[in-house]
């Protein structure tokens, strides 16, 4: 039954009326609706999820405690960077900046962000990075590691 046959109800008004004059049904079952509008949601969600890269790994690893500073700090993330948006930056104990300023996005792998550092003695360091997806979506955070 469309809309507009139902006794009582007054055409012209609403969405009730736009489908009615379109010549489709409306359900009003609250299921078919709450289903419809649960995946509309998820899918959403989903796709959201999916555009962001986030990171997968990292050398030093994330809290670590190495024997030698490193030459440079690397994370590999999940998806591929836009390198003119992606940044990492090094810092120590003392929040002075330790790296030499040369982060750059691997030319030959477009998930892998890096810094070179001069040796770096021993303490604590903290790594500050901060991605552009190539889909557009920023993500940032930060990681702590140790040199002995």
């Amino acid at each position: 039954m469309t809309v507009a046959s139902r006794p009582g109800r007054r055409p012209g008004r609403g969405a009730w009326a736009a489908s009615a004059a379109a010549g489709g049904q409306v359900s009003r079952h609250p299921l078919v609706v709450s289903l419809l509008c649960l995946v509309s949601v998820v899918a959403l969600v989903v796709g959201d999820v999916e555009a962001h890269a986030f990171p997968d790994h990292s050398e030093p690893r994330v809290g670590s405690t190495v024997d030698t500073g490193p030459g440079a700090v690397q994370v590999w993330f999940d998806g591929e960077l836009e390198p003119v948006f992606s940044t990492i930056r090094v810092e120590n104990d003392a929040k002075q900046r330790v790296d030499k300023g040369d982060a750059r996005v691997d030319a030959k792998n477009g998930r892998l962000l890096e810094v070179s550092v001069d040796p770096l003695p021993s303490g604590r360091y903290r790594v500050y990075w901060s991605v552009v997806a190539r889909d557009g979506h920023r993500t940032e955070g930060d990681f702590s590691f140790r040199v002995k």
